[in-house]
């Protein structure tokens, strides 16, 4: 029987037993009604109350209420008339400039009155739980999702070849892009429902942080906006006399609105994928793993939050891990890796020029046709390009987004797949290295069997039962892009480097490595652990994996077969994975190799010369 037969007999049978648990409570006259008309008709229709003496009780204290109800509305309109007097006045002489009233409010942030503001104040109506939701099993088709609530430009040349009707410049921003379902990964049948003949017995889910401003480099938004306001004298016109009036409005790392937003909806989605598993913790709670960076931290709550629903506090364990140098994290494993360094980011950088002064020389010219008193750069093209995406998820919108044309953002988005490519993908020499502490996890999670030799980014203090379960049905990590460009050759995921390193004067027609379908913001990696055939007591016997909803073919790991819907057995899996364990040195190739950064690799380890 599959697990979605068996959740759909578990359900028929649960109703039968909620109806018999909620018969005797009924009053008689409610027993037998089974239409919304019969309802119409009945006592609590019209107002009926049971019990007189009861309805004079709640009559007087409703009565109560009311007067301090009123008392307490005509004291708090008193109170905002008197604390904003002074602000509106302090706003009308003009003393706040743009950002001073935060400062000043934060000045004297008055501290949380939860006694004023009480959150479990009872008449909640009925709060019986629902079943849990199991999407995953019950539905033919999963929806697709395009992560939208934000408004954009369209680029500049408005007349697009029949080629680019269906351009999406939100897919074309690489890393920046908002996370959106990648249809396949070059499985054409498979889908991220449950396989037929199996059953899912197990999720190990690893979560990109949502999306964020800028970091604070000495390139992009930040940068450009920093060059225009000291170059003073300039005006600009046409299609860019926005810049005139434009103020830089981006603050630094942190999660914008939509990037809290996305992270909610994922763990909702999750929540209804995926809410069975839940079933299979007794007597101890999920644990979820997150960073110390703000934004890390703020993505596995507001994850929790669309999964557990609020307060979340009580329904799982969260285990924050220190984001440093010098501190051991699978999860931000470019921390304790000392090669992955400025020597490997110039490297990278000399590509990249490489390809921005290929692509960007018409834009540079076109922008420096629309000012006076200022010559813009490649640069400046570069960080202008860089501004829409993090102005349209941060504020909504972008005026930037007009400036570039079709082939440019697809240019925009090939120079983001060359840095991840050479930066920490199949062209690093230390990205197997520097993701093979999550893959150790992974095995040890698989197998039930503590880590013992820490000889990579894992931590030993955090390994034990508590903070590191081996038995759990549910795991849940949240990380950055780099580890997911990273995993890619550290899993042997071959099928993206199918169509080998990118060149640096053209974008290829056929490519296999996408940025945007790999890491946008909020992009996520699930591995569903399946029970399939005759499965004694749901003993996993298969494995898979979804990115961003498509099904990732795992025939890079040896062993594993050419299955239409991504199976592989967990026994090869598993064997496979500790041969690539066994093949990485981690302490050579992070920490003391002497690399040389001018020899190609193709599989994210160092050339062997």
């Amino acid at each position: 029987m599959s697990a979605r037969e068996d959740y759909e007999l578990a359900d028929a049978a649960q109703n039968a037993r909620d109806q018999q648990d909620l018969d005797p409570l009924l009053p008689p006259e409610y027993k037998n009604i089974t239409s919304a008309d019969e309802y119409a008709t009945s006592p609590s229709a019209h107002g009926l109350r049971l019990g007189g003496e009861a309805d004079s009780a709640a009559s007087r204290a409703a009565s109560r209420r009311s007067v301090f109800t009123s008392l307490a509305l005509t004291t708090s309109t008193l109170l905002v008339v008197i604390l904003a007097a002074p602000l509106f006045m302090l706003w009308r002489n003009g003393i706040f400039d743009d950002g001073a009233w935060r400062q000043a409010l934060g000045a004297h942030r008055p501290a949380p009155d939860h006694g004023s503001f009480p959150t479990d104040i009872g008449y909640a109506g009925p709060s019986s739980t629902g079943k849990e939701p199991a999407l995953v099993l019950t539905a033919p088709h999963l929806p697709l999702q395009t992560a939208q609530p934000v408004i954009f430009a369209n680029p500049s040349d408005k007349k697009m070849s029949d080629k680019d009707k269906h351009f999406n410049i939100l897919q074309s921003w690489g890393q920046l892009s908002p996370w959106y379902s990648v249809e396949s990964h070059g499985l054409k049948k498979a889908e991220s429902v449950e396989p037929e003949g199996c059953r899912i017995v197990g999720l190990h889910w690893l979560q990109r942080h949502g999306a964020r401003y800028p970091t604070s480099d000495l390139e992009g938004p930040g940068a450009v906006a920093k060059r225009l306001r000291e170059a003073k004298g300039w005006k600009a016109h046409g299609a860019l006399s926005f810049l005139n009036e434009w103020n830089y409005k981006l603050g630094t790392e942190v999660l914008t609105p939509f990037g809290r937003q996305q992270l909610f909806n994922l763990g909702v989605s999750a929540r209804v994928k995926y809410g069975f598993l839940l079933d299979k913790f007794k007597d101890r709670l999920p644990v979820f793993r997150t960073e110390s960076q703000d934004r890390m931290l703020k993505s596995a709550q507001n994850f929790a939050s669309g999964f557990f629903g609020i307060p979340v506090e009580d329904q799982f364990n969260l285990e924050v891990m220190i984001e440093w140098p010098g501190f051991n994290c699978t999860l931000a494993p470019y921390m304790h890796c000392s090669n992955d360094n400025a020597a490997l980011a110039r490297s990278v950088k000399d590509r990249l020029t490489v390809w921005e002064n290929h692509y960007l020389q018409d834009a540079q010219k076109r922008l420096n046709k629309l000012i006076d008193g200022y010559e813009f750069t490649i640069l400046d093209a570069k960080d202008f390009m860089e501004m829409c995406p993090y102005e349209t998820v941060a504020l909504g919108y972008s005026s930037f987004c007009d400036l570039f044309t079709v082939e440019e953002w697809k240019a925009f988005q090939y120079r983001f797949d060359i840095m991840w490519w050479y930066g920490s993908g199949f062209g690093s020499p230390v990205a197997r290295a520097s993701g093979i502490g999550y893959v150790q996890e992974l095995v040890s999670r698989l197998t039930h069997t503590r880590i013992t030799e820490h000889n990579s980014t894992t931590n030993s203090s955090f390994h034990n039962d508590l903070q590191f379960p081996l038995n759990d049905a549910l795991y849940v990590d949240f990380t950055h892009d780099t580890t997911f460009a990273q995993l890619l050759p550290a899993l042997n995921l071959t099928s993206f480097a199918a169509s080998g390193s990118p060149p640096l004067d053209h974008i290829p027609k056929h490519r296999s490595f996408i940025s945007s379908k790999f890491c946008p913001f909020a992009t996520n990696m699930q591995f569903q652990v399946l029970a399939c055939g005759d499965s004694v007591d749901d003993e996993p016997t298969h494995i898979r994996l979804i990115l961003n909803d498509g099904v990732v073919p795992l025939t890079g790991l040896r062993g594993c077969p050419d299955d239409e819907d991504g199976k592989c057995p967990l026994n090869t899996f598993v064997a496979a994975l500790k041969d690539i364990i066994g093949e990485v040195d981690f302490a050579q190739e992070c920490l003391i190799q002497d690399l040389d950064y001018s020899l190609e690799t193709v599989n994210g380890s160092p050339v062997r010369v």
